[in-house]
């Protein structure tokens, strides 16, 4: 089956005959649909076809060459399933795999989403938080993934990498606020939280164990932290473009940013100094690793869909 996205094009009056023949061009678009005067808000024609997911850029690039995108409308969507010749026709004579592809348009919208401070964002973090800082209580590594699942701050940080790559300053200012207020407000009911359960009995003045064997690591940052975290990056940008979401989940188990976040609320609650610089270095060479291999990432991607978008521009218009 090929990997097909569907293409919805509002065309303004007049500019059909333009839209089609951008569409037609491209030897990855199939099964291209004209419906005169069909849409009315805005008001124009709607042009329908099918697309190799590796094609994507190129034929939005065109429409937004014709200023569709602000004269008209342009919507894609993934097809789950679709049985035709002529699609799998055009998969394969578009350049290289729509596994690896990245539509550069959907990464765009998808990070500015993330980079919105809403609600969810900060409940789902306080409550991740909040199980980090139990599993630091009780030195257990399974509440410690929990935590790390929960967590949603992944999606701001690759929404840092894409804003560095592109040079979107608005971009990375948002992500970076969305983070520092989302982690501040998980720390601060955390810290809460445990101050109010130390005052009424149910966690000990010490609490926090002497010897944790099995999640130490939260506080104690290595090269293996930065490691992980420069591995996690890569993986997961790569499961964002490519849309494997099934990779994401063994990014976010994978990372100690959330569980450091908790574990410094409870330090900070119950006067464990010694665990604070470390449970805030951790946090800190985990963002720093994620940001710096989700960069390169990025770069590595774009250059080499570069590449072969120049190549087969070459094949079809070959030099003499």
């Amino acid at each position: 089956m090929a990997d097909v996205l569907h293409m919805r094009v509002i065309a303004p009056k007049g500019r059909t005959d333009e839209v089609c023949a951008a569409l037609e061009d491209c030897v990855g678009v199939t099964n291209v649909i004209v419906h005169p005067d069909a849409a009315r808000r805005p008001a124009g024609d709607v042009v329908l076809c099918d697309l190799a997911r590796e094609s994507a850029n190129e034929v939005i690039e065109r429409l937004q060459a014709l200023d569709i995108d602000h004269e008209g409308s342009i919507a894609l969507e993934r097809v789950d399933l679709s049985l035709s010749d002529v699609a799998d026709h055009a998969e394969q004579a578009a350049p290289g795999h729509g596994d690896d592809a990245v539509v550069w348009e959907e990464l765009a919208e998808r990070t500015a989403d993330d980079t919105r401070l809403t609600w969810s964002f900060v409940a789902f973090l306080v409550l991740a938080t909040q199980l980090a800082g139990i599993a630091a209580l009780i030195d257990s590594p399974v509440l410690v993934v929990g935590a790390m699942v929960l967590g949603p701050e992944f999606g701001a940080v690759a929404a840092i990498c894409l804003g560095l790559l592109v040079g979107d300053l608005g971009r990375i200012g948002r992500a970076l606020r969305t983070l520092a207020v989302g982690f501040c407000a998980a720390i601060a009911v955390t810290f809460v939280c445990a101050l109010a359960g130390r005052w009424t009995g149910v966690i000990e003045t010490a609490g926090l164990p002497v010897e944790r064997p099995l999640t130490a690591f939260i506080y104690s940052p290595d090269r293996w932290s930065f490691i992980v975290a420069l591995l996690a990056g890569a993986a997961g940008v790569l499961s964002l473009t490519a849309g494997k979401s099934s990779a994401l989940v063994g990014v976010f188990i994978s990372v100690t940013t959330v569980p450091a976040a908790g574990n410094l609320a409870v330090a900070l609650a119950l006067g464990h100094r010694s665990e604070i610089s470390g449970s805030v270095l951790q946090l800190l060479v985990n963002l720093a690793g994620m940001v710096i291999a989700g960069l390169v990432t990025l770069l590595v991607q774009r250059v080499v869909w570069d590449l072969i978008r120049k190549r087969q521009t070459r094949g079809r218009f070959p030099t003499t």
